[in-house]
């Protein structure tokens, strides 16, 4: 999303060119195929681990962290890899993301009427906001040491990336649009 928004404000006469359905395409594959095979190596790792004690995972869902804290094995191999992976897959995207959003403000502040900046900014500001609130979240959980871990914070921030940045998300875009606004206005007033 990031890059249809560069390519629509930093080359708009040319969008059609740079987001043809094989670019698109291309993105969704390369978007899922990564999502699918990003775990796999902590799979494997985590399969050949023992679990004594508890079986009761103290978190939403089967977290790697959570497990983690299960495990009687050594598990300091698999928090290189999961913190190694987190850097890659989480710090590597967020900067792509982040160098779109400086060449879409370097364009917006080359805009010359004031109108015109404030509905381009409008246009972008709302996913930058997502894409903050996700990947600050993200990184919260999966890029702190072991030892500043803990289970209740590990599920804060787990409902927040899960369920309320999702369900966030419609809401945001939404509010750009006038008549969405307009309704809600009305919904407002009448209570």
């Amino acid at each position: 999303m990031a890059y249809d928004r560069y390519v629509a404000i930093c080359h708009p006469l040319h969008y059609s060119l740079m987001m043809n359905k094989r670019i698109c395409g291309v993105l969704v594959a390369a978007s899922w195929i990564t999502g699918c095979l990003v775990d796999l190596p902590i799979e494997v790792f985590i399969s050949q681990y023992f679990f004594c004690g508890s079986n009761e995972i103290n978190h939403f869902f089967c977290d790697i962290n959570a497990l983690l804290k299960l495990s009687c094995s050594d598990t300091h191999s698999l928090e290189i890899l999961v913190l190694s992976e987190g850097l890659f897959l989480g710090i590597i995207p967020f900067l792509l993301t982040l160098s779109s959003y400086i060449f879409i403000i370097a364009a917006i502040l080359k805009i010359h009427s004031t109108d015109g900046r404030s509905k381009t900014f409008s246009t972008c500001s709302s996913h930058l906001t997502v894409v903050l609130l996700f990947y600050g979240t993200i990184m919260c959980v999966y890029l702190r040491p072991s030892s500043m871990q803990s289970a209740e914070q590990d599920k804060i921030f787990a409902l927040l990336y899960t369920v309320l940045i999702p369900m966030l998300n419609p809401l945001i875009y939404s509010l750009r649009n006038q008549e969405v606004k307009n309704a809600l206005r009305k919904v407002i007033i009448r209570k």
